[in-house]
């Protein structure tokens, strides 16, 4: 079954509940009057409440209104927001400089609004240590608690121990802050090429007047000596 309603001529009903094309309501009209209203108007009478008794019609633009509508819905899925948990692993005794890169994934996932679980892995003895992995994670959280906070504590898994980490921005707030960021730093961008282009014109105009100069001297020379000669 087709979801486009029903306009003009393929409506067939002997009569409908008529509303303007700003919204105000018209009446019960026969749908003989509706139609020459539509082409009086130039707009297009379009079935909005096919199940009211009688139909409800609306005299619109039907081809805005479909555009409209995709531009809407197409911005909708744009903006719309899907729940992505990326994951990091680390072992009990990471180097601090691994800690720090991993650290720095992190930090990055969050700022993206999305969560991430994070893994210790144990192996050999390491598994009768588990107090390891807890304060591990713990100092993991606490460098990164500006961005994000615990959602799942710690807790062992076999050979692993998991804890999961949420930002505090929704992933839809952090879009938006990211297309800001771009955005301003294109108007930064085109301001310093502005300036750029304006500081090369004045050099110009300073090389332009600095060559003409000695022929003006030249100039205001001559008629000197032809006096002199006189």
């Amino acid at each position: 079954m087709s979801a486009e309603p029903r306009i003009n001529d393929r409506i067939r009903v002997p009569e409908v509940r008529l509303v303007g094309p700003s919204g105000e309501q018209v009446g019960i009209v026969p749908l003989a009057k509706a139609l020459e209203l539509a082409q009086e108007y130039d707009l297009d009478l379009v079935e909005v409440a096919a199940n009211a008794r009688p139909p409800v019609c609306k005299l619109m633009d039907y081809g805005k209104f479909k555009y409209e509508s995709a531009m809407k819905a197409r911005e909708a899925r744009k903006n719309q927001a899907h729940t992505v948990i990326k994951e990091m692993k680390l072992r009990p005794k990471i180097d601090p400089h691994d800690y720090d890169t991993k650290k720095g994934h992190v930090v990055r996932f969050l700022k993206q609004g999305d969560k991430v679980k994070i893994t210790i892995m144990f192996r050999g003895r390491e598994q009768s240590r588990p107090e390891l992995g807890f304060r591990l994670l713990q100092r993991l959280a606490s460098d990164v608690e500006e961005l994000g906070f615990i959602e799942s504590n710690p807790k062992q898994d076999g050979r692993n121990m998991i804890m999961v980490l949420g930002p505090h921005k929704k992933k839809t707030e952090a879009m938006a802050e990211a297309r800001e960021a771009q955005a301003a730093r294109k108007v930064e961008a085109a301001g310093v090429a502005v300036e750029s282009r304006r500081d090369r014109a004045a050099e110009e105009s300073v090389e332009d007047v600095a060559a003409e100069a000695p022929a003006e001297e030249v100039a205001a020379e001559a008629p000197a000596e032809e006096n002199a000669e006189a």
